[in-house]
C-alpha cells in the first residue's frame, strides 16, 4: 500500500508564493500536506549559463494517481517556464501516516464532508 504514496517536490523563487500553492493543493485534496523549506540554494544551468539562486522547496505528500493533477496545476500558475515538479516514490513508512495520506487525498473521506 505504501507504493501508492509519493512525495512531489516543487521549487519556486518565493517561499510565501510556495506556501500559498501548498495551501491550495491541500484544500483541493490533491496533497495531504506539504513540508516547506523556505531557503534552499539552487545551482543550475539555464539558457547556456550557470545560475546560483535562492529558492524555496516543498515536499508534498500525496498519492501517485494525483501527480498529473499537481503537475497541471503547478504548470498553470508557476512563475517559471519550466518549474521543478518531480515525484519520488515512498518505500515504506509509518503505516498510520501512509493511511492518513490516502485518507486526506480522497475526494470525500469516508464519514467526512470533504
Amino acid at each position: 500500500m505504501d507504493e501508492e504514496c509519493c512525495e512531489v517536490v516543487v521549487t519556486a523563487p518565493d517561499p510565501e508564493w510556495l506556501a500559498g500553492l501548498t495551501r491550495d493543493l491541500v484544500e483541493q485534496r490533491v496533497a495531504a500536506c506539504g513540508h516547506l523549506l523556505p531557503a534552499v540554494r539552487s545551482i543550475y544551468r539555464w539558457d547556456g549559463e550557470v545560475h546560483d539562486e535562492p529558492e524555496a522547496r516543498v515536499g508534498l505528500h500525496t498519492r501517485r494517481a494525483l501527480v498529473p493533477a499537481i503537475v497541471e496545476h503547478v504548470t498553470a500558475v508557476h512563475p517559471y517556464d519550466v518549474p521543478c515538479v518531480i515525484a519520488l516514490p515512498l518505500r515504506g513508512g509509518h503505516p498510520g501516516y501512509l493511511a492518513w495520506i490516502r485518507y486526506e487525498t480522497e475526494a470525500t473521506p469516508p464519514g467526512g464532508t470533504g
